[in-house]
C-alpha cells in the first residue's frame, strides 16, 4: 500500500474528527437540556408547541447517538480503548433514555465528562500520534504470508481457466504473488512508490507505476480483487479530506467482474456505515474474519470477503456488518474460514487495458525483448537484397530527378565501366527588349531574368573526364 508524497505531513484524520465531535456532542447535550425545559414550559400553555419541541428533542437525541458511535470508532483508531468503551455505554444508555425524565443533570454531566476526556489539544498522546503519522508516511502494510495462506485456503480456483488477480496498491507484490503462485493466474498490480513497484515487477506479470486513481485499467476484467489499502484519511485533489480505504474500495470495484471475489483488508473499526453500505450494495455472501491474535492485537485487521453482484433496487440492511465495528469479539478468526469457501468464476477473460499513471520503461524493454518485431523490421526482403530494375524505362525527366538527387552516384558497371555523379545547377538567362512609343520614339530597354535548373552529369571514364548537360 502507498500514500502520495504530498500527504506525508497531514494531521491524523481521527484526531481532526474527534475535535469536531467533541464540540458537536456538547452542543447536542446542551440542546437536549434546553428542549426538555421548553417542553415543560409549553405543557401548561401550548400543547402543539410542546409536541413539536418533543419531536426536535428526539431528533437531537438521534444525532447525539450517531456522534457517539462515530467517536467510538475514532477513539479505537487513536488506541483510546477505555474511552471507546465509555462511548459504547453512553450510546446504549442514551438510546434507551426516557426523554420525558427529569434526570437530565447526570446525563449531561456524563456526556460533558466524556467529551472533555477526548485526546485533543494538550491531552493528545504524542506516542500514539507518532505512530499514526508514521503510518501515513510510509503508508505500507504488507499482509503477512501466514494470513495470506489462511485466505488462500478459502479460495477455489477453476480448473483449466487462467484467472486474473489485481491489487491496486500492491507494494512489493509479495501478497499477490503468494495468491497467484501455482494457481494458473496472471497477477496485475499498481504501486505508487517507484522502488516498490520495480521490486513488484520481479514477482507479478504486470505492474502499473504511479497512482491507481490516475491509471487506465479495463473494467470487469479480474476474477479476484485483493485490496489492502492505506487506512488513514488524507487531503484529496479537491482539498477535502477522504478516507483512502473507502476511496480505493469505491474506485476499484469496477475492475472486478460480476461473480468475482473481493478480499478487503481493513481494521475492524473501519466498518463504518458508509463502508458497510458500499459492501452490501455491491457484494453477496459477505463474511468478515479477524486476523490471528498477535496480528489482530497489533493492527486490528480483518478480512472482508464477498462476491460481486449487480446492485439491487432495494437497499440491503447494513446493521449486521456495522455491529462488528463495535463488537470485535463477535468476528470469527481467519483460521475458521472454510476451505474453498469462495469459488472464482470459470470464465476466461482478457485484460485489454492496463496502463499505470507513469510510463513503465522497464516493462516496455521486457516486452520488446520477448517480441520479434525488431528482428522482422531488420530482415532484408528479397526485393531489398536483389538487383532492382525499373518496371518501365525511365523518362528523361525521371533520369534527371534520380541523377540530381544523388541516387545514381557511384560506379556504373557495364562494358565500359565509369563513375557518374549528377548535380543540378541554376542557370540565369538575361534578355533585353527595346521599348518604343506610338510615334516610334525609343523609350528605353526592359531587362528580364529567367532562372532555370540545369542537370550536369560528371562522368569519369577510362578515357578521361566528361561533363554531360
Amino acid at each position: 500500500m502507498s500514500e502520495p508524497l504530498e500527504l506525508q505531513a497531514q494531521k491524523p484524520y481521527a484526531l481532526d474528527q474527534l475535535t469536531q465531535l467533541q464540540a458537536q456532542i456538547m452542543q447536542s447535550a446542551q440542546g437536549m437540556v434546553v428542549q426538555r425545559a421548553r417542553i415543560e414550559k409549553y405543557r401548561q400553555s401550548d400543547l402543539a408547541a410542546a409536541r413539536d419541541t418533543y419531536t426536535e428533542l428526539e431528533s437531537i437525541r438521534t444525532h447525539l447517538v450517531e456522534r457517539l458511535t462515530a467517536s467510538q470508532l475514532f477513539l479505537l483508531e487513536m488506541e483510546e480503548y477505555p474511552l471507546a468503551s465509555a462511548a459504547d455505554q453512553l450510546r446504549h444508555g442514551l438510546a434507551g433514555f426516557q426523554l420525558m425524565s427529569t434526570g437530565y443533570k447526570p446525563v449531561y454531566e456524563a456526556l460533558a465528562k466524556f467529551a472533555a476526556s477526548f485526546p485533543t489539544g494538550q491531552k493528545t498522546n504524542a506516542a500514539i500520534i507518532g505512530r499514526l503519522m508514521n503510518n501515513i508516511k510510509p503508508g505500507y502494510y504488507p499482509t503477512d504470508p501466514d494470513h495470506i495462506s489462511l485466505i488462500l485456503r478459502g479460495i477455489r480456483f477453476p480448473e483449466g481457466v487462467t484467472t486474473n488477480l489485481f491489487d491496486p496498491c500492491c507494494g512489493c507484490g509479495k501478497a499477490l504473488r503468494q495468491l497467484a503462485q501455482g494457481n494458473n493466474c496472471y497477477a496485475y498490480g499498481v504501486e505508487l512508490d517507484e522502488s516498490r513497484a520495480e521490486e513488484a515487477q520481479t514477482r507479478l506479470h504486470r505492474v502499473g507505476f504511479g497512482s491507481f486513481f490516475h491509471s487506465r485499467i479495463s473494467h470487469e476484467a479480474f476474477h479476484l480483487l485483493f485490496l489492502n489499502p492505506p487506512y488513514l484519511s488524507v487531503i484529496n485533489e479537491n482539498g477535502g479530506r477522504s478516507r483512502h480505504e473507502k476511496r480505493f474500495l469505491i474506485e476499484s470495484i469496477s475492475t472486478l467482474m460480476y461473480g468475482g471475489l473481493l478480499i478487503y483488508v481493513i481494521p475492524y473499526y473501519r466498518l463504518t456505515s458508509d463502508i458497510c453500505r458500499i459492501l452490501v450494495d455491491n457484494f453477496d455472501e459477505l463474511t468478515v474474519w479477524r486476523f490471528t491474535d498477535s496480528e489482530f492485537k497489533k493492527f486490528k485487521q480483518a478480512a472482508v470477503l464477498g462476491i460481486r453482484k449487480k446492485r439491487d433496487t432495494e437497499l440491503p440492511d447494513t446493521l449486521r456488518l456495522e455491529q462488528l465495528a463495535c463488537s470485535p469479539a463477535e468476528i470469527p478468526p481467519l483460521t475458521q474460514l472454510p476451505e474453498s469457501r469462495y469459488a472464482l468464476p470459470a470464465q476466461p477473460i482478457t485484460v485489454n487495458t492496463f496502463k499505470g499513471e507513469r510510463f513503465n520503461q522497464r516493462e516496455l524493454e521486457q516486452q520488446l525483448r520477448r517480441s520479434d518485431s525488431f528482428a522482422q523490421m531488420m530482415v532484408r526482403s528479397e526485393l531489398d537484397s536483389g538487383v532492382k530494375h525499373p518496371l518501365l524505362p525511365l523518362s528523361i525527366s525521371q533520369i534527371g530527378l534520380i541523377g540530381g538527387s544523388g541516387m545514381i552516384n557511384g560506379l556504373i558497371e557495364c562494358d565500359t565501366p565509369h563513375i557518374i555523379k549528377g548535380r543540378i545547377i541554376k542557370v540565369v538567362r538575361t534578355e533585353s527588349e527595346e521599348k518604343f512609343n506610338y510615334r516610334g520614339d525609343h523609350m528605353g530597354s526592359e531587362i528580364t531574368e529567367t532562372i532555370s535548373n540545369k542537370m550536369i552529369f560528371n562522368v569519369l571514364t577510362p578515357n578521361g573526364f566528361k561533363a554531360l548537360t
